[in-house]
């Protein structure tokens, strides 16, 4: 390849690996355009094709190193606790009996009634003690004691 070949190629990689980015925003491809540009700088210098590939990998990995625990912070989606959370893991009144194919079921848990669904798929009677494993939406999955 010559080199008017090589500048279109990384040229071409910068916008390709940059429109990706903008399309995705979730950074996954940002680093190569660093490494596009770094390898186009260096067939404008005049190195070899092999210096060139070299060059890129080395500076989009230099640039994810450099920026992962940037990134991580930003995208770091962790779940905000509620108030709700609190009921995970206490014990519940069975107010009506649980049967998930009928999409049915009541419970009570720290004074309030929620529609529950059993975690397993078991049918739990009325009176029953259960305990709440997680919260699904508007409803309270629980399991058997």
């Amino acid at each position: 390849m010559n080199d008017t070949t090589m500048y279109i190629v990384w040229a071409v990689a910068i916008v390709v690996f940059g429109a990706i980015e903008g399309v995705t925003f979730q950074l996954v491809s940002i680093w190569f355009v660093f490494g596009s540009i770094a390898a186009l700088i260096s067939a404008f210098l005049g190195a070899s094709i092999y210096l060139q590939i070299i060059l890129w990998i080395a500076v989009s990995l230099a640039a994810l190193l450099l920026t992962r625990p940037i990134v991580r912070k930003k995208l770091n989606t962790k779940i905000q606790p509620t108030n709700l959370d609190r009921c995970i893991g206490e014990q519940a009144l069975v107010i009506e009996d649980i049967d998930n194919s009928k999409t049915q079921g009541q419970v009570k848990v720290d004074g309030k009634i929620w529609m529950a669904r059993s975690e397993n798929g078991e049918y739990i009677s009325k009176d029953s003690v259960v305990t709440v494993e997680k919260i699904e939406g508007a409803k309270l999955i629980v399991s058997n004691k």
